[in-house]
């Protein structure tokens, strides 16, 4: 982790400017190509949830802004951001996650896996580890949507929140709805830009 020198960033007067705001977030709501991304799911027999999970990780972890965070009014960039996603218990409620991100696919599922594990063997909402080198994400997989809000605690926030789509089938291709909501102190529309065709591209592998 290193700070970032908000005085000499080129985004200093934004990030100034947004952080006066009572509500610095915005989001948007992105259609991904699944297609290739399910097919190697069902070829590697693991899960599509965990595979693009972890092309969603590795596109997060490329683009700096994505990695920053406002700590004790500091701007900090974190080495490895990991994932606090909601997992599903059986009675239909959940828990949240803390999976260690790995570039390995495997390493990342054996991860996943022993998080699941835990969530549906307790009660308990939150990890034993729970910090903000994270980000978080939801899978709504009942349906295809096309607008999202994330609920807000009305303090100042600074982890991406994510939220997957059910698919649909559009011709040939697969199609997933993503929602992102990040704020805008830390991360401009050029940032989800980035972070999008990164993602895209990994899906596409």
């Amino acid at each position: 982790m290193k700070y970032i020198d908000v005085d000499s960033w080129n985004r200093k007067r934004l990030y100034h400017h947004f952080m006066q705001l009572k509500d610095p977030f915005f989001g948007v709501v992105i259609p991904f190509d699944v297609t290739n991304a399910f097919k190697f799911s069902r070829k590697r027999n693991v899960s599509f949830f965990v595979k693009y999970l972890h092309d969603c990780m590795k596109a997060i972890n490329t683009v700096d802004n994505f990695r920053y965070r406002i700590i004790n009014q500091k701007v900090v960039d974190y080495d490895v951001i990991h994932t606090s996603a909601t997992v599903a218990r059986e009675d239909n409620t959940y828990g949240f996650s803390f999976i260690s991100y790995s570039e390995d696919l495997d390493e990342f599922n054996t991860n996943f896996n022993e998080e699941k594990k835990r969530i549906q063997n307790s009660d308990e909402l939150y990890p034993p580890l729970n910090g903000q080198d994270c980000i978080h994400c939801s899978a709504l997989p009942w349906f295809h949507f096309t607008g999202h809000k994330e609920p807000s605690s009305g303090n100042i926030e600074s982890i991406p929140e994510l939220a997957f789509s059910k698919y649909k089938k559009e011709g040939s291709k697969l199609i997933m709805n993503v929602s992102i909501h990040v704020n805008h102190a830390l991360i401009d529309g050029y940032h989800v830009g980035q972070f999008a065709e990164i993602f895209q591209n990994n899906l596409n592998t």
